[in-house]
């Protein structure tokens, strides 16, 4: 998903084309699901973020799907109505450059084979200790934050699964925020429910 207007970041580039420690974030989750056991990759872009969809149509193993533009939500039940697109799916926002393999498999692992969609979360409390904003909490659980990851399933039922993970824990949704990303993708912070302490670095 990265074709929303970004209009809370003030970056002198749309928002997926800011660079984490050189790289910009589109291509860092980019990188990530190629290296996963994802599949197949399409991106969400909109006349919202033109360059974004413009590095895209350059980049190989990315196939671009046209939405309006009308917010995350409507632009991603565009996107999954298309028929080239069919459950069980990963979803990921642009917005998550400390995303790497092995969270996504780890994911993809434990539920990507059930019939139920999954929100994966985060604690508030998480990203409070991490330093940032928290911009929308789950209505029905306001303690826990959507990560912008999701399974969707074959049927209408939806369930939260709740990470510790600071990988999934930082959405780059202002400036500020960028360098929070950088420590926690080159391993300065570590994963918590990692024992080893290891980085995607």
């Amino acid at each position: 998903m990265c074709g929303g207007r970004g209009t809370r970041f003030e970056g002198s580039t749309e928002k997926p084309l800011h660079p984490i420690d050189g790289v910009a974030m589109i291509d860092r989750v980019r990188h990530a699901l190629e290296a996963s056991r994802v599949e197949s990759i399409y991106a969400a872009v909109s006349p919202n973020a033109t360059e974004t969809a413009t590095h895209l149509e350059t980049t190989d193993g990315v196939e671009p799907i046209e939405t309006a533009g009308d917010g995350y939500v409507a632009d991603l039940v565009a996107a999954l109505e298309r028929p080239e697109l069919e459950p069980p799916l990963v979803t990921v926002g642009a917005d998550l450059p400390a995303l790497c393999a092995p969270v996504l498999d780890r994911i993809i692992r434990r539920h990507g084979d059930a019939d139920a969609s999954r929100t994966i979360c985060v604690p508030a409390a998480l990203k409070r200790r991490l330093g940032v904003r928290i911009e929308s909490r789950l209505e029905s659980e306001p303690h826990l934050v959507p990560t912008g990851v999701n399974v969707v399933g074959t049927n209408d039922q939806d369930m939260t699964h709740v990470s510790y993970d600071p990988r999934l824990a930082v959405n780059v949704n202002r400036l500020e925020d960028a360098p929070i990303a950088s420590d926690i993708a080159s391993g300065v912070r570590s994963d918590p429910d990692d024992p080893g302490g290891r980085s995607c670095a």
